[in-house]
């Protein structure tokens, strides 16, 4: 069977919103022109001339957090170790076989910024498609902040899934998550307003400290999610291989049948 593939992830720029400032990646470019003078530099006595049409390379130096773009937390993020004491996986030490997996996407576009999604709205969804959740399964939530990647208001946009909804997830054996949005939890402006009112502390980041209980990993920043079926798709997302990193990122795709 004939499959198409759709790539779920953004593209990594300069002179985006795409985080808060001090966390933007910063890309220095380096022409042909100045890849001629490296080249050179290398061999004694050649000069920028002697190289075809005086080119060397290309050449780009990045300067970003391991969250920059999309994406894969490793429970190393959100905790140094887990409720058990053993120590936390960090994106090195990820199963493979949790970043290929049977997908299934939740559509809550309709949701208001700043909602957080709790085990009654993830059964009213996924009675919604006609989908048993099932181990293994890898659950992305289209969120209002999809389309507005690079703008101005991406990071206050979209709603995010709580503690008792990602344990929802997590004990039925679900290991890996994603979203459209900045984070997997609700953006921080509507939370930083919860915790203003309420002095809860607990209400901080609840949807990744979940995975104290149950590890899982989080695919941040994915695009695309809108084009993608409800689910009998296959997600890939492989992270890079960052020793001891709390994240990798990731290049995401689904493969469709046709």
């Amino acid at each position: 069977m004939k499959q198409r593939i759709i790539d779920l992830s953004v593209t990594l720029q300069n002179g985006i919103p795409s985080d808060p400032p001090p966390f933007l990646p910063s890309i220095n470019y380096h022409n042909h022109a100045a890849g001629a003078l490296q080249l050179a530099a290398m061999f004694p006595g050649l000069s920028p001339d002697d190289l075809p049409e005086k080119e060397g390379w290309a050449v780009e130096f990045v300067n970003m957090s391991t969250h920059a773009g999309t994406h894969m937390d490793a429970p190393w993020h959100y905790h140094s170790h887990m409720k058990d004491g053993d120590r936390s996986l960090t994106i090195d030490e990820i199963p493979l076989s949790w970043c290929i997996g049977p997908g299934v996407k939740l559509d809550f576009r309709q949701y208001p910024d700043g909602y957080v999604i709790g085990p009654a709205d993830l059964d009213k969804e996924f009675a919604r498609i006609g989908h048993t959740l099932s181990a293994g399964d890898i659950v992305l939530i289209n969120t209002a902040a999809g389309d507005r990647y690079g703008r101005e208001d991406y990071l206050e946009r979209g709603c995010g899934v709580g503690r008792s909804g990602t344990l929802y997830l997590t004990q039925k054996g679900v290991r890996l998550v994603g979203t459209d949005a900045w984070s997997w939890d609700a953006p921080f402006a509507y939370t930083r307003a919860r915790y203003q009112q309420t002095g809860d502390s607990s209400l901080i980041w609840e949807g990744h400290y979940a995975g104290n209980e149950t590890p899982y990993c989080q695919i941040e920043k994915l695009s695309a999610l809108n084009s993608l079926p409800d689910n009998g798709f296959t997600v890939i997302s492989l992270p890079i291989k960052v020793h001891r990193a709390s994240a990798g990122w990731c290049r995401t795709i689904a493969l469709v049948d046709e």
